[in-house]
């Protein structure tokens, strides 16, 4: 397939707001060894591309400067050695920077075929959320069924995938929300109890449910010490985000007393053949869900490539409920 020279992308041109996001033409990228092209359709948004933004996350080594950690669409281009996938198949992806853009490479193991009978649209807004949500509430976790799981904003693109999945496996879920319309957001998922925490508090009410087995946090700062509270005996934090800020003071000794766990992880770092295994485990554990409509991702809104800053002005308002695309074609 003859593939143009230039392509339509986004860029950061300096460190700042949305207002930093510029379109601008680009080369189309070719494919190194065991690396696919694709033409995408559509973009997910994410967190983690606003910290980009900021100045706060850069790719990592080899990877492109321009936003953007999934999308969907056909690829175009195969790289030496790659035998699972065909130049045409449509599918979605996890890249480690570069779909904010009609075209971007991303390493064949990161690839994943379309959920039966879901469009381009709804595939974008996978992989970032499943791949993360997977590995740290059920890979690093160890959430199993029966166990109480806590996951702060629960009315995210993490929030109801983490929802959706944990009790699809049988867990009891709770969630915090700061709305009566995104608490009733949640518990349409399968939450058992989401707690508006602007007049709750989820220490109490998980405590009296006799505390999390599991707690998914992106919050930080204060709510670490308070998570901690809230964790039933041999409990697990595992920590994804700091909005709040990553450094507090906290009392370990509880920690020893109630064999407490901490840990967490950030998935953008990690080795290629580490995301190939959550590709895997996703595409054998969670997909045939999506195929049966058991699980589903939550769309919020959709702007074109062109609007990625009101985009991420939506997204950093917390008002959206859900997954927000970009439309590329």
């Amino acid at each position: 397939m003859d593939l143009p020279s230039t392509m339509r992308a986004v860029e950061i041109s300096e460190p700042g707001g949305p207002e930093v996001l510029r379109p601008v033409t680009r080369p189309v990228p070719v494919p190194g060894a065991g690396q696919v092209v694709i033409r995408l359709a559509y973009a997910g948004v994410n967190r983690p591309d606003a910290l980009q933004r900021a100045g706060a996350y850069d790719p990592p080594p080899g990877a492109s400067d321009l936003p953007g950690l999934e999308g969907a669409g056909k690829i175009v281009a195969l790289g030496a050695g790659v035998t699972r996938w065909q130049i045409g198949d449509a599918v979605c992806a996890l890249f480690p920077g570069g779909s904010y853009a009609e075209y971007a490479t991303t390493d064949a193991g990161q690839v994943l075929p379309l959920p039966a009978g879901m469009a381009l649209r709804e595939a974008a807004c996978l992989p970032e959320t499943f791949f993360t949500v997977w590995s740290n509430v059920f890979m690093r976790g160890g959430l199993q069924a029966g166990e109480r799981f806590l996951v702060h904003g629960g009315s995210s693109g993490i929030g109801t995938t983490a929802i959706q999945l944990a009790h699809a496996f049988g867990a009891r879920v709770f969630a915090t929300a700061g709305s009566a319309e995104k608490c009733a957001a949640c518990t349409r998922l399968g939450a058992e109890r989401a707690i508006n925490y602007r007049d709750e508090d989820f220490v109490k009410v998980l405590q009296a449910e006799g505390g999390a087995n599991l707690i998914l946090d992106m919050v930080g700062g204060d709510y670490i010490p308070r998570n901690l509270k809230a964790l039933a005996e041999d409990g697990r934090l595992v920590q994804i985000a700091f909005l709040q800020g990553p450094k507090v003071a906290v009392n370990f000794a509880p920690l020893m007393v109630r064999r407490l766990t901490i840990t967490g992880s950030t998935l953008r770092p990690q080795s290629d053949a580490a995301k190939a295994a959550i590709a895997r485990a996703l595409e054998a554990q969670v997909w045939p869900l999506l195929a049966e409509g058991r699980v589903a991702p939550v769309m919020d809104s959709e702007f074109a490539l062109d609007q990625a800053s009101e985009a991420h002005a939506r997204m950093e308002g917390s008002t959206h409920i859900g997954k927000i695309v970009l439309r590329i074609e």
